[in-house]
């Protein structure tokens, strides 16, 4: 396999491919979709989220109810939950134009606008872990509430 390429690689690569009048162009939409994605994907762990602590509110003191266990990993669940969506809303959807990037040199425009994506990306797998912990937690308490509950 293959080791992934750093920004100023990825840039000289795409350079390459792209030539002519509008290389820097036809570069930038290309990296855009690529914030496309990370939008959508980002959309998709808000939604989850929001889920996760709009079931909270209504089920969550029944649930609480139940013994100790499911108790504190609810809310074990619920801090992590909430610090992904604020990651989330503070970082991950943070708006910077591609066009804000623009310099006079093609190659180190495109090495910003990488680097940029590649911070966004990791950016968005440091929300999906939290998330998945919060998730994970929280329905530890859920099956916690349903083997003992009332």
């Amino acid at each position: 396999m293959q080791r992934p390429l750093d920004a100023e690689e990825e840039a000289t690569r795409l350079l390459e491919l792209y030539k002519g009048e509008r290389q820097l162009a036809e570069t930038m939409e290309f990296v855009r979709h690529h914030f496309d994605v990370i939008q959508t994907r980002s959309q998709l762990l808000l939604t989850l989220a929001t889920l996760a602590l709009t079931i909270t509110g209504f089920s969550g003191p029944k649930i609480a109810q139940t013994n100790l266990f499911a108790r504190y990993s609810m809310a074990f669940g619920i801090v992590f939950v909430l610090s992904a969506v604020v990651i989330l809303l503070l970082s991950g959807l943070r708006i910077r134009w591609t066009t804000q990037f623009l310099g006079d040199d093609p190659r180190e425009t495109l090495v910003h606008i990488i680097r940029y994506r590649n911070h966004k990306t990791r950016l968005y797998f440091v929300e999906l872990g939290l998330l998945v912990i919060g998730l994970t937690a929280y329905v530890a308490s859920v099956v916690t509430y349903l083997l003992y509950g009332p």
